[in-house]
């Protein structure tokens, strides 16, 4: 069957719409019970990565048909332009002023490379709430010359006004989480922004625990550069993220990557039948986000997934989605301290996360989450819940059930 790039996309938003009948008849979750394949297992791992609903991998088995030559299939056609699009209208962004990257951990350090560090120095601000990955990224600024301020949580929050302290003039960049990954704490971040333009400085978020998690809107906050990956709220696959770039601060930045998907104009003057010319090429690179960050080829099969997972996320709302964790994390945070539990994670906190301290973690619940098939990030001494829209109070009591006291 051939599908015109108008069909599928209608397709996908119809699919999308579909749970809003199908949750009246599931009590305690979001999703509808034909959003997501039939499990036995209690997950609330989906900070880590989250499911994958079927309406994402009905829409990559479409592309897979078309690689694998389907003679019904040869008509689909790949809308690599929807999601971005899809996204940018997700954070409040315009869409070209979103280019495709790898991950959230390539968006930052592009991001470094534009603003000439290492090499440029100077002062840059972050905090250790922010992503672990990055904490390698930091220490490598400070000793290859620029200065890094570590901001430390007090209570589980970065504060505001220590963040007015240590941000002042000749600071470069403001680094950060927007959500933690680690407890869930969510910065003001039109706050910071607010701070950091007032000293100069330009500030990067990592949203990858905030997109389609949380209402996130960059052009409120005025965030100069925002980076996240797919496989976790998006609801998408590893291997591909987008990168938010404020329109008016590209023309401060130095081209680093020279990508052939950033070009807008190219004419060859060296094969057969070519123009004439004085050069191999005559080139420009376009002038958006997309121009000056972008590369080679992206990771078709998430384009596709994406092309369906973020209307299914835009029909179910953001806000909805929201207000549905909160419920469940809400009982939580009165829940865990009942049980000697001691919360890393703010009580005020809005994000689908909960964290709690565990001195010997994996050795405590590893035995009894695996015989319960409750599945949650445990790490070396503290564990993780991050319920999301197919969660339901009913996981809620399985994890509780199987929970060791503390």
């Amino acid at each position: 069957m051939r599908l015109t790039r108008r069909q599928y996309l209608a397709a996908s938003a119809a699919v999308a719409a579909l749970p809003a009948a199908a949750r009246a008849a599931t009590p305690g979750k979001l999703a509808g019970p034909a959003d997501f394949a039939a499990t036995d297992i209690a997950y609330l791992d989906n900070g880590s990565q989250h499911p994958m609903p079927l309406v994402g991998k009905a829409a990559v088995d479409r592309y897979l048909a078309k690689r694998t030559l389907d003679p019904a299939a040869q008509g689909y056609s790949l809308d690599d332009e929807g999601p971005r699009a899809a996204f940018a209208k997700l954070i409040n962004a315009d869409a070209d002023e979103i280019a495709w990257v790898q991950s959230t951990t390539a968006g930052e350090q592009m991001v470094l490379r534009a603003l000439g560090l290492p090499a440029s120095g100077g002062h840059i601000v972050t905090d250790t709430l922010h992503f672990f990955g990055s904490i390698p990224l930091y220490e490598e600024m400070a000793r290859q010359g620029c200065e890094v301020t570590w901001l430390r949580p007090v209570d589980g929050r970065i504060r505001i006004g220590d963040m007015r302290r240590a941000v002042r003039k000749g600071t470069k960049l403001v680094a950060l989480s927007l959500v933690s990954t680690i407890n869930g704490f969510e910065h003001d971040l039109k706050a910071v922004c607010d701070i950091a333009h007032a000293a100069g400085a330009l500030v990067y978020a990592d949203i990858i625990h905030a997109a389609g998690a949380v209402p996130v809107d960059v052009k409120a906050s005025g965030v100069d550069f925002a980076a996240c990956a797919t496989y976790k709220w998006l609801m998408g696959d590893f291997g591909l993220g987008f990168l938010y770039v404020r329109r008016d601060v590209l023309p401060r930045l130095k081209r680093t990557n020279y990508g052939y998907y950033g070009v807008s104009d190219f004419a060859t003057h060296v094969y057969p039948l070519d123009p004439p010319g004085r050069t191999i090429a005559d080139f420009a690179f376009s002038k958006d986000a997309s121009g000056v960050f972008a590369l080679g080829t992206h990771a078709h099969a998430v384009i596709a997934q994406l092309g369906a997972t973020l209307p299914y996320i835009a029909a179910l709302g953001v806000p909805a989605i929201q207000r549905h964790a909160q419920e469940l994390t809400d009982r939580l945070k009165q829940e865990l301290p009942k049980r000697g539990y001691t919360l890393m994670t703010p009580p005020e906190a809005r994000t689908p996360i909960v964290t709690c301290v565990l001195e010997g973690a994996r050795e405590k619940l590893a035995a009894p989450m695996a015989a319960a098939k409750v599945r949650l990030t445990v790490s070396a001494n503290r564990f993780r819940v991050t319920p999301s829209v197919q969660n339901g109070h009913g996981d809620i009591d399985r994890f509780l059930a199987a929970l060791p006291r503390g």
